[in-house]
């Protein structure tokens, strides 16, 4: 009597992870997931929200390659792939040569939070067509000049509601989570691209395509 309980008692227990195990192992991919959508879940972007391909720039407004990169490889990607719904593009901050970077990034993430996504890409662009030549230097991008910059693009009122926001430290939380989000993924430099995750090694549009393009046939 005592062998059949023990049989059945294993039996059970076997049909328990049976039915436990798949559902554990789910709940741990459904967890992943919901941790890489959260990534990207409020940062800037352009593009279509269906895009097939995740293309994500690191980048810092007082970086000279950045500058270049934004000047002349972007607007590229933005003809050939973003205008085209083949990528959809994210910008996270990565604030890394001093002071003057973060304070930047930050107040970019108020403009985004308070004004939109529109008007953070207008401003963004702005950042680094007006970047001067000796942008590494400190008390270059100051509040004064983050506020003439955005006062150039929207009213007195949006820069002003965009100034205080960012007085409370509003986003400093924003680019807590970018640079950690940098750290975990491995960038040690700016610009950096990544497309559906991987770091793009490459120099010239062609091999950007290409890596795009194996992205989307995976």
């Amino acid at each position: 009597m005592a062998k059949k309980k023990l049989k059945k008692s294993v039996k059970w227990l076997l049909v328990i992870i049976g039915i436990v195990t798949p559902l554990a192992l789910l709940f741990l991919l459904n967890q992943s997931s919901v941790k890489n959508e959260s990534i990207t879940k409020n940062q800037p972007y352009l593009g279509e929200e269906i895009a097939p391909v995740e293309v994500i720039e690191f980048g810092d407004y007082k970086c000279s390659s950045c500058k270049s990169l934004n000047q002349s490889f972007f607007p590229l990607i933005q003809e050939e792939l973003i205008a085209t719904g083949k990528v959809k593009f994210y910008f996270i901050h990565y604030p890394y040569i001093n002071e003057d970077s973060k304070r930047t990034a930050e107040f970019a993430e108020v403009v985004y939070e308070e004004l939109g996504n529109d008007v953070f890409w207008q401003f963004h662009h702005v950042l680094y067509d007006q970047q001067p030549n000796k942008a590494e230097q400190k008390d270059v991008f100051t509040i004064a000049f983050l506020e003439e910059t955005l006062g150039g693009l929207v009213s007195e009122e949006e820069t002003t509601q965009v100034v205080k926001a960012y007085e409370t430290g509003l986003g400093e939380k924003a680019v807590e989570l970018d640079l950690a989000y940098a750290d975990k993924v491995g960038v040690n430099s700016a610009p950096s691209l990544y497309v559906d995750g991987k770091r793009f090694k490459g120099s010239t549009m062609a091999e950007f395509k290409k890596m795009v393009e194996e992205s989307t046939n995976e």
